[in-house]
């Protein structure tokens, strides 16, 4: 019997999938939300107890903890715990991009996919961007999927095996989760357990923890050097990706002119994306990064100075390594959010900070853009939150989206770069 633990997105995904291969299965979530049990009922399967003994094999969500004491005991009884992209991989010979890094993922997999339709193979993008990949895998005519694989994710894979791996960098995040620096990075590096000489690895090869990993690594290296700007490096790890997969499908490709195609790509929404002015000042919208390489980097490419906008749910974010570029590119810290108040703190000895204290997100967010450019001297004005959205927001898209209603709010002018 199989055993569906956590609902949601990824969750409903392997219903669907079990639904098309008619095989049995039951579901429980901890929190059960209406809306998903229904959903999973018209699938035709029943909600049910997680017992051990019961089960042979029970696929969690990426949401459920690696170590949640339920999961512990099935797996003590002998069932075998893996993930919605593990079920997906040993049911399909799609060939497979997988993406990892601490930032950058989602950029790098949309762009891969991009550019390998471009080159006439079919490609979808799935895993932790939307679709899940058990959504995609039966999806007729691709010739290849690409899948943005979290560190959630990557910690229930066990055979898991793409024809064509991508590690970004490997930072700080998620510590609220793993509980530590070594086990993110452990979960993180999954992604490359099983990989062979048949298979290829695009690496960050600035980065020396990912440098390492690819040195023990029995697939075929191809890195790269970071560019100036975020967008630019997501496009050439793409570029590669893309040209690694192409070739392994027998196409011959110029990775450089295939960067060429990726910098002309439209910019993924809520990812270091200028949407617009007030005046002379840039107004940037990096709702997604949470992370500190990814704040770090949106902090370096934005016209300083800055005024920067952060706060939410900390995830562990490591505040003392932003201390340099703050001092060195950032005019006014506006803090958000639960965390904000802390975040001032820790900055304060760096920057002139602004606590808002607005409980309703939308409403925080056009109180510190008013703030920003009421600054002197201000070039840019950039969300780049450094946390969480969920304690005002539904998720970094509705945090993406509240950002530029507050600019029309505030008397911006919405643009969109060439």
């Amino acid at each position: 019997m199989t055993l569906v633990y956590g609902l949601g997105r990824s969750g409903l995904g392997v219903l669907r999938f079990l639904a098309r291969r008619g095989r049995t299965a039951c579901f429980h979530d901890d929190r059960p939300r209406g809306a998903d049990v229904e959903a999973a009922r018209a699938l035709g399967f029943a909600a049910c107890t997680p017992e051990p003994g019961r089960f042979g094999t029970v696929i969690a969500a990426p949401g459920v903890p690696i170590d949640h004491p339920a999961l512990v005991a099935l797996e003590r009884s002998g069932a075998e715990v893996i993930g919605e992209v593990e079920l997906a991989w040993r049911e399909t010979d799609l060939p497979l991009v997988g993406v990892t890094g601490t930032a950058g993922k989602t950029t790098t997999t949309v762009f891969t996919a991009r550019l390998l339709e471009r080159l006439g193979l079919p490609a979808a993008a799935a895993g932790n961007v939307d679709p899940p990949l058990v959504d995609v895998v039966d999806r007729p005519g691709l010739a290849a999927a690409v899948v943005e694989l979290s560190s959630f994710q990557l910690e229930r894979v066990r055979n898991f095996r793409p024809r064509v791996a991508v590690l970004l960098n490997l930072g700080t995040d998620h510590l609220d989760r793993h509980g530590s620096l070594e086990r993110y990075h452990a979960a993180k590096l999954r992604l490359l357990a099983n990989l062979t000489s048949e298979d290829v690895l695009v690496y960050n090869a600035a980065d020396p923890r990912v440098r390492a990993a690819a040195k023990a690594s029995l697939a075929r290296k191809r890195p790269f050097e970071p560019a100036a700007a975020p967008r630019a490096t997501n496009a050439r790890a793409a570029a590669l990706a893309a040209a690694a997969l192409a070739e392994a499908l027998g196409r011959a490709v110029d990775a450089r002119e295939l960067e060429a195609r990726a910098l002309e790509l439209p910019p993924v929404p809520g990812r270091f994306e200028t949407v617009g002015r007030v005046g002379d000042v840039l107004v940037i919208d990096d709702s997604i990064a949470t992370r500190t390489e990814a704040v770090r980097a949106a902090l370096e490419a934005a016209p300083a100075p800055v005024a920067w906008i952060v706060g939410g749910e900390d995830k562990g974010a490591d505040l003392d390594a932003l201390a340099p570029v703050v001092r060195k590119r950032v005019a006014l810290v506006l803090a958000i959010g639960r965390d904000g108040p802390r975040f001032a703190r820790a900055f304060a000895a760096h920057a002139p900070t602004v606590v808002i204290e607005e409980a309703e997100g939308p409403r925080a967010l056009e109180r510190a853009l008013a703030a920003a450019l009421a600054a002197p001297g201000v070039a840019s004005v950039l969300l780049a939150p450094l946390a969480a959205s969920f304690d005002q927001f539904a998720d970094y898209k509705h945090r993406s989206r509240a950002f530029r209603e507050a600019l029309a709010r505030v008397g911006g002018e919405a643009w969109t770069a060439s």
